[in-house]
């Protein structure tokens, strides 16, 4: 049976039932983990690369003057503040607890960054250059990448179970088919209701 920590009752079934629900909320990455984590390391370091010619991607998430100067359009700060959201902070958050709704959150999370990032790919470079500074920086198609790598990989961790969760699973099975031959000793056999009545009435009678 699984060791998730729980306390044990002595009782197989209720054992592995206990067991399967601790870890029926939980994610096992697996070797996806270390993939997460380089992704999350080189999508925090595009940050620090030009987003724009004249800003990078932290100038524009603390919408320093420089961003503002550079005309950052919406969909590029949209797509830094959800890539700093769900890419970095939930990333590392859902590898830490391990928890699968933060995961799911994040998977999702990601999925829209990859859109907004596409729009602000686009829309840098379809700026009027008489407007500031067109074009686009390294940093802004590497975040991009960065996030469409955790995208996939939350994506793929959220939408299946662990192998733990399989095998609490699997014992809970076996444990409930051996319960009943474990159980006739504390479980009184079934009354028809006609016996019931039956008794009813003599206890009328006396």
């Amino acid at each position: 049976m699984v060791d998730d920590g729980t306390k044990r009752t002595g009782d197989p079934l209720a054992d592995a039932a206990v067991t399967e629900r601790s870890l029926a909320g939980s994610i096992d990455p697996g070797p996806r983990a270390l993939v997460i984590a380089v992704a999350v390391l080189v999508l925090a370091g595009s940050f620090a690369l030009p987003l724009s010619p004249g800003a990078n991607g932290w100038q524009v998430l603390a919408s320093a003057p420089a961003a503002v100067a550079d005309t950052i359009t919406l969909p590029s700060r949209v797509f830094v503040i959800m890539a700093a959201s769900f890419g970095i902070v939930l990333s590392i958050l859902s590898l830490v607890t391990r928890i699968w709704p933060v995961a799911l959150v994040t998977a999702a999370g990601c999925t829209v960054s990859i859109v907004f990032g596409l729009l602000a790919i686009w829309s840098r470079q379809t700026i009027d250059p008489a407007s500031g500074n067109p074009g686009i920086g390294i940093g802004l198609p590497l975040a991009w990448l960065a996030v469409m790598v955790l995208a996939f990989n939350w994506a793929t961790i959220a939408s299946r179970r662990s192998a733990a969760m399989y095998e609490a699973e699997h014992a809970r099975r076996i444990a409930a088919a051996e319960a009943p031959e474990g159980f006739n000793y504390r479980l009184s056999p079934p009354v028809a209701p006609a016996k019931i009545v039956s008794e009813a009435e003599a206890d009328k009678t006396d």
